[in-house]
């Protein structure tokens, strides 16, 4: 079964459409839970995501963080899998490897808020897991006409590495990632790449050809080709061996 580790910190406007999404879009018979991970917000998302299920049962029962969870008895996905709230130390890469620790499954399925995966994404990914694909991801569409996003999009449909991102979402199974070590902490952005790259480096890594899509926000923020030239920027810097921190830096200087 698959566990849904959604990291989250001030999503209050979309959190409860991808909740919605996710239930019309699997089965729940192949859905452990959907563990939400909350990193400090203070905009109303933990009530929303608390607020989701008409019936509550909140419990406090791990010393490191604080586990609210909810048993859903409605219609749908709820039937057989379970909605948790995590609070966590902020920080991305923390928020999923708290979310990994809580999980069940045996497939862990890493999912940005504001990404919505394609219909029958569960099943898709445990057919990519029996085929002996242990991780991958989805190709990406941005919710945009705008047309070097619609090209980027379109590339993701390739293996190369440089077409890779966290809003593709990641899917690994519990094994194959905790040989890994999970997240890397020390990367405060980034930290999906550093697993990417972890994956391709074992050549574990598929992607499955249908669209996910994604929103476009941070781009209509600053400006597509800013904020593409910022980006393409941080990726080089990595390249060229620059450290957690200064990349750190160099987002909240041109991207925050």
């Amino acid at each position: 079964m698959i566990s849904i580790i959604i990291p989250v910190l001030n999503e209050v406007e979309i959190i409860g459409d991808l909740l919605n999404h996710l239930k019309e879009n699997a089965t729940s018979s192949n859905i452990s839970e959907i563990i939400v991970v909350d990193g400090g917000s203070t905009d109303g998302t933990t009530d929303s995501v608390l607020g989701y299920s008409p019936q509550r049962n909140i419990q406090n029962t791990n010393p490191e963080s604080t586990l609210r969870q909810t048993q859903h008895n409605s219609s749908g996905l709820e039937h057989q899998s379970k909605l948790v709230l995590i609070d966590a130390p902020k920080g991305r890469a923390k928020q999923l490897n708290t979310g990994a620790k809580h999980a069940k499954g045996e497939i862990l399925y890493f999912l940005h808020a504001d990404s919505f995966p394609p219909k029958d994404f569960d099943q898709l990914i445990i057919n990519e897991v029996e085929k002996g694909n242990k991780a991958g991801c989805f190709r990406l569409q941005f919710d945009s006409n705008h047309w070097w996003l619609r090209l980027a999009s379109w590339l993701t449909q390739f293996s190369w590495r440089a077409c890779r991102g966290g809003d593709q979402s990641q899917f690994i199974t519990r094994k194959l990632f905790d040989a890994i070590g999970g997240y890397d902490e020390d990367y405060i952005i980034y930290e999906d790449n550093m697993l990417i790259n972890e994956l391709y480096a074992r050549k574990e890594f598929v992607v499955i050809n249908k669209k996910l899509k994604t929103s476009a926000r941070l781009y209509r923020k600053h400006g597509v080709w800013k904020l593409q030239y910022h980006f393409w920027a941080i990726y080089v810097k990595k390249w060229f061996g620059a450290s957690a921190d200064e990349l750190l830096a160099y987002y909240r200087k041109y991207v925050c």
